[in-house]
């Protein structure tokens, strides 16, 4: 079995879901500035948004290059995607579903937004255990 602790699968899930964000917001910058008479200052917020997101990114493939991660495939169906990789030398797979997908994009875009998003926390994990950035784990003591 493969030695991976939660910060690799973290890594993992956020290179999945942290492009199609960056996606969606220039989606969104898109339609904002195709149906607003005065889309700068949301689009001004959302190109803030997508400076955070994109460093994040930088930081995903950092800790892919540090921990010995690569995902070489992703697949794309009606269900979700699946994300091919290997770690370590050994090779396995992570599949996100489109409603999970869905969920974790939304609570992610409200973040990099600068929104509250306590009331999307799960209460049962502990506050030591939430990181600050979606990838960002903390080291047991």
């Amino acid at each position: 079995m493969i030695d991976m602790n939660n910060e690799d699968l973290t890594l993992i899930k956020s290179h999945i879901i942290l492009p199609r964000v960056l996606s969606a917001f220039e989606r969104d910058i898109a339609l904002i500035n195709a149906t607003l008479k005065t889309p700068g200052p949301y689009v001004d917020a959302i190109a803030e948004a997508q400076r955070k997101l994109t460093a994040d990114i930088y930081e995903v493939r950092k800790g892919f290059r540090q921990r010995g991660i690569k995902v070489y495939e992703e697949v794309t169906d009606g269900d979700g995607v699946t994300a091919r990789y290997k770690c370590r030398g050994y090779q396995a797979e992570m599949r996100i579903r489109w409603s999970m997908m869905a969920a974790e994009a939304g609570v992610l875009m409200r973040k990099y937004l600068g929104l509250n998003t306590d009331q999307y926390v799960d209460p049962t994990v502990p506050e030591r255990l939430r990181g600050e950035r979606p990838f960002e784990t903390v080291q047991p003591d």
